[in-house]
């Protein structure tokens, strides 16, 4: 970049102050109402030191494009306005270049943004990082993973409808070169109390509703599941349904980004089995059942759900069942049973249902981590992104929070501790001498919780370890025996008198001082939820089950490896995943994102004051300016430190020749700034308070506006300047132009003057010429005129003599043709007399004819053959020929209708003569089929893929392929078959499966027996003795009754070596069914039965047909 070149600043166009450290004066209001100006104007993002502070504006922001990325890559932190894009590159590069690990801390409060935050780290960095297929496979399945775990870790809340309800630390492993080869996920804390309960206004985690309502019909089928949500306990009805969120397109993106992440298809069955089976967990419900011994002894109410569960876990009804009613405790060499009232068995099952949900998670956790870990085992470089819990503070505190703010309490220490370890590296690296800063040190909040002696959470172990009666009551008495001295602990029932009369403390509950604040925690489920037990009998239940996942999930249930040791606790677990976590994060070089809600009502454009000041206040940030501006409020390198203020000193103004440093010191040195307020690093330049950096602005921006004047007067110099000249060098043109334009003027009015005498010359000379030669042209015309008069008078007369010639010889010519004419008429008068009668006959009756046949030519019929109407006859005479006219004309408009047919139309309408001779008038259905065409393949069964096993059965041409109805003799109601008809025989199938249920030869088919009536019913009679016959004969129904038998009987009659297939027509005959015979009569059904035909069976040999009247 060259030195002119325009570089925008964090400090350029500044909506009130864009680093925290910067603002003046410090205090909590002044605070507040930064972060509201800059909200108001959409700057989201607001900086302390290299921590961002992420405002939530619950709207889309244009801020996140491609342009975006490119105009934040590879810039310098400060360079640019304060964004995330700026703190994720800023750590890639880190990585990438410096080869330092990073990770990257993002907390806040529920409904902050964390989660959209992690999600714009991950892509700002996916998009930065380098291309290749292999790398892009990477970069999608990490991606792709956060759809699997918001579905399955995230819920709706009263404050967030995408709650994450877990906390998530994943590492990002890079090569060398910086592209991505992997990463390893690490979940805390599920909230699996969700599962079985939730708060009013809330929902259960996703994964449940986009079940419901995403899976298609066949998949909840097969999962035993209903679209209702209703219909099931653990799902809250009041907010089942959520505005903006789409739960059936989100099933489809979770499982789309669940097949990019690497799940098999057997797998994800699987997953979404214990879904529903932790559905169906829930709807199993109780019943007390009193014993002998006068206990009460739990039942399963309603067995349906339990049955329906067992079979999705592959778990025996019995055995699942007595671990709800029994409990077997294990000490050494013995065992005892004992029975569970109903409280302790919903207990248990609500325990299982947790446990199961929340090991299915770490489950999936594993297998995402199993499918984006690192392939090589090359070094790796690191870049971890947590995403956990805020600090939390509700009306209502128990066990859940009181660990949430341990972690929180643990990070704000690892968060004091780094930066004022960053800090103090940066002075040492620079030069500066370091000073101790005075700040809150929370390690003794910690050591109150986590202490191995006296820490709450180890007296909390200890009581759920110890034998005797345990409940929340003595656990709070141990706490107020032991922690009553702690200057952070505050109880009601403490030694600690001061408390006695703090009505604000109840007697159930103690409060402990945080770093962010005062927090009540009421003691009531503390106990249980640390304990966090499965009884020894379900687990063991759950390791039967031939679910593949099953004995993964619940490995301390094999009967071969029972450990007699009692679990380690909720409590125990967690403290040592937050330990594995500090030691994690210490070896990082940390980066922080604090994300602040701006309201609860998830508005837009909406700042509440108080909310946002207790969220400054619980996430420390007054605390984290503080220790930033302890030392020295402002840093820059020198270069763009002299780039940016060099205006201000005539020595540095406009160009600085030597080095950067010495710039600098002229610079400051030339404004007078106090020595005591800067001090000058290796690379930068320290000011300690920010009203010098603002001095400098002001100076600056005042500097701007003289070289801003400067500049206007110089260039409305040059630009008069450049106008004269211009105007100058115009003028000169336009002259040259004038002169050269007058020149040509005069020359043309030369020119046209010596034209126009030339003309006049050239005219006389030409007129003198042409009279000349007119008059030589007259006396030549004079002379040939004389000549043609001459000649045409001797032509006239010649004429004249020619014509008196021809006159006499025409006057010869006529009379002799005359006296010839007049001898012909003399010899024809005796002919005629002779003749005269006859020949006027024959010519009346010729021209009486050819009238007739030009008549008849214009009044001919239409060529269609069923037309009967014809020409009335002219005269009687006539009346032969007018009908064979007619006869012959009919046959030869046939012939010509004939000519049209294919072969396939000759074929149908010779079925239709076949049918319209066994039929007409002997069958009502008869003319309701005439206008119907015979198809024969209804079914389509070569190209319907429904049909492709059934296909391959028949190795002949399929005639006729149609589904009828089966009679069953019992009771005379139909089943579906299909009805295959080929040239050797008939077949009949299942119309579902294709599976063939007869296939009979038609040589062994003897007739076919039908009813007068319009129903469809017909019967198959087979010949006795045949193997077919054994079965006895068919009774089917059809509505293409008429085609069926037609096809049938020519099929039969085609074949020289087959007897024809006969037709009863009847309303009474009988049926062979195996070895009994059946009469099927056919009667007029009266007008109470409808307009349906119904079979009845009225005997075990009568069946009887009502068939509608017509």
């Amino acid at each position: 970049m060259s030195k002119m070149e325009v570089k925008t600043s964090l400090l350029d166009n500044m909506i009130g102050v864009g680093d925290m450290v910067l603002l003046e004066p410090l205090s909590e209001e002044t605070f507040i109402g930064n972060l509201r100006k800059r909200f108001e104007h959409n700057e989201i993002y607001t900086y302390i030191g290299s921590v961002v502070i992420s405002m939530n504006p619950y709207k889309s922001l244009p801020i996140y494009t491609a342009d975006k990325v490119e105009e934040y890559r590879n810039r310098n932190f400060y360079e640019l306005s304060p964004h995330i894009y700026a703190l994720a590159d800023e750590a890639y590069r880190s990585l990438r270049d410096q080869d330092k690990d990073q990770c990257i801390l993002i907390t806040g409060e529920s409904g902050a943004g964390k989660t959209e935050a992690s999600k714009l780290v991950m892509s700002y960095v996916a998009a930065v990082c380098g291309k290749g297929q292999e790398v892009n496979k990477v970069k999608e399945q990490l991606l792709q993973s956060n759809p699997v775990l918001e579905a399955f870790g995230n819920a709706k809340t009263v404050r967030n409808d995408n709650s994450s309800r877990f906390g998530k630390y994943m590492d990002i492993e890079f090569d060398f070169k910086g592209d991505p080869l992997g990463g390893v996920i690490s979940n805390y804390l599920l909230e699996k109390s969700r599962v079985v309960k939730q708060p009013r206004g809330e929902r259960n985690f996703h994964i449940f509703y986009q079940l419901l309502s995403g899976a298609s019909d066949d998949t909840l089928k097969k999962l035993k599941l209903d679209r209702d949500f209703s219909k099931y306990n653990y799902l809250s009805l009041d907010s089942a349904t959520v505005n903006g969120l789409d739960d059936a397109a989100n099933f489809r993106t979770v499982r789309n980004a669940m097949q990019i992440v690497g799940f098999m298809e057997d797998e994800l069955q699987s997953v979404m089995e214990l879904v529903a089976a932790v559905l169906k967990l829930g709807n199993i419900e109780f019943k007390p059942e009193s014993r002998v011994n006068g206990f009460d002894e739990s039942r399963v109410k309603d067995k349906n759900d339990l049955k329906e569960m067992c079979e999705l876990l592959g778990i025996e009804q019995s055995v699942l069942e007595r671990a709800f009613s029994y409990r077997t405790v294990e000490a050494k060499m013995e065992k005892v049973s004992t029975t569970l009232n109903v409280a302790q068995a919903y207990y248990a099952r609500d325990a299982l249902a947790k446990n199961l949900y929340s090991r299915m998670f770490s489950w999936l956790v594993t297998r995402i981590n199993e499918s984006i870990k690192a392939q090589t085992k090359s070094r790796k470089k690191v870049m971890g992104v947590l995403d956990i819990y805020g600090f939390e503070i509700f009306e209502d505190n128990s066990f859940e929070q009181f660990i949430i703010n341990y972690c929180n309490e643990k990070l704000q220490q690892i968060f004091i501790e780094l930066t004022l370890r960053e800090e103090q590296e940066e002075y040492v690296r620079e030069g500066i001498e370091w000073t101790n800063i005075e700040y809150f040190n929370n390690a003794i909040i910690c050591d109150l919780i986590e202490n191995n002696q006296n820490g709450i959470l180890a007296m909390l172990d200890e009581e759920c370890l110890r034998p005797g009666t345990v409940t929340d009551e003595t656990f709070l008495d141990k706490l107020n025996t032991i922690c009553a001295e702690h200057q952070h602990f505050e109880s009601r029932l403490s030694k600690n008198s001061k408390f006695l009369t703090d009505h604000s403390l109840p007697h159930s509950c103690f409060r402990i001082q945080h770093y962010a604040g005062k927090v009540l925690y009421r003691v009531e489920g503390f106990v249980d939820k640390n304990n966090d037990l499965l009884y020894r009998d379900l687990s063991q239940a759950m390791y039967k089950a031939n679910h593949s996942l099953m004995k993964l999930l619940f490995p301390e249930g094999n009967p071969a490896k029972v450990n007699l040791k009692r679990p380690p606790t909720a409590g125990f677990q967690f403290k040592a995943s937050v330990g594995t976590l500090m030691k994690n994060l210490q070896t990082k070089n940390p980066n922080y994102i604090r994300c602040i809600k701006p309201n609860d009502k998830k508005a837009s454009q909406v700042f509440t004051d108080s909310l946002v000041c207790h969220q400054v206040r619980y996430l420390g940030l007054m605390e984290n300016v503080r220790v930033r501006r302890a030392g020295y409020a402002f840093r820059q390198a020198y270069e763009p430190c002299l780039e940016r203020y060099k205006m201000l000193c005539k020595q540095t103004w406009p160009h600085w020749k030597g080095p950067a440093r010495e710039g600098v010191e002229v610079l400051l040195k030339g404004l007078e700034v106090p020595e005591e307020e800067f001090a000058y690093g290796r690379s930068k330049i320290f000011i300690r308070n920010p009203r010098t950096l603002f001095f400098l602005e002001e100076k600056r921006r005042q500097c701007l506006e003289d070289l801003a004047t400067l500049i206007q007067k110089i260039y409305r110099g040059w630009k008069c300047r450049t106008h004269f000249l211009l105007l100058k060098k115009s003028q000169v043109v336009v002259s040259a132009w004038y002169r050269r334009y007058a020149q040509q003027q005069k020359y043309k009015k030369i020119k046209s003057s010596s034209i126009v005498v030339q003309s006049f010359i050239r005219g006389w000379k030409a007129r003198k010429i042409l009279r000349e030669l007119k008059y030589q042209k007259r006396c030549k015309e004079a002379v040939t005129t004389i000549s043609a008069y001459w000649h045409g008078t001797q032509a006239r007369r010649e004429l004249k003599r020619l014509k008196e010639e021809a006159r006499r010889k025409h006057a010869v010519a006529v009379i002799w043709a005359y006296w010839l004419g007049l001898k012909v008429r003399r010899e024809y008068r005796k002919f005629f007399r002779a003749n005269a009668g006859k020949k006027i006959y024959e010519f009346t009756i010729q021209k009486i004819m050819q009238k007739y046949f030009l008549g008849l030519k214009n009044t001919m019929p239409s060529m269609s053959p069923i037309d009967k109407t014809w020409p009335a006859r002219p005269y009687l005479f006539l009346d032969g020929t007018h009908q064979e006219l007619r006869r012959i004309f009919h046959l030869w408009r046939c012939k010509k209708y004939r000519s049209q047919f294919t072969e396939e139309k000759k074929a149908i309408y010779e079925e239709k003569l076949e049918a319209s001779k066994i039929f007409k008038d002997k069958k009502a259905l008869y003319p309701s089929s005439v206008g119907q065409p015979f198809k024969g393949d209804y079914l389509e069964i070569n190209k319907n893929p429904k049909y492709q096993k059934l296909n391959s059965v028949m190795d002949e041409k399929v005639l006729l392929a149609d589904v009828v109805n089966k009679i069953n003799r019992a009771n005379g109601k139909g089943a579906p078959r299909i009805f295959l008809l080929t040239k050797k025989k008939f077949v009949l199938a299942d119309q579902k499966t294709g599976q063939v249920k007869a296939s009979v030869p038609l040589p062994d088919l003897n007739s076919v027996s039908v009813s007068t009536q319009s129903d469809g019913f017909f019967a198959l009679k087979l010949k006795e003795g045949t193997p077919s016959a054994a079965k006895g004969d068919f009774l089917l129904s059809s509505d293409r009754l008429i085609e069926i038998i037609t096809k049938l009987h020519r099929t039969g009659a085609a074949s020289a070596e087959r007897e024809t297939i006969g037709v009863d027509i009847s309303d009474e005959f009988l049926v062979q069914f195996k070895q009994d015979k059946v009469c099927v009569k056919f009667i007029q059904a009266g007008p109470k039965n409808g307009n349906s035909v119904a079979c009845k069976r009225k005997n075990n040999r009568l069946l009887e047909v009502s068939v509608p009247s017509p």
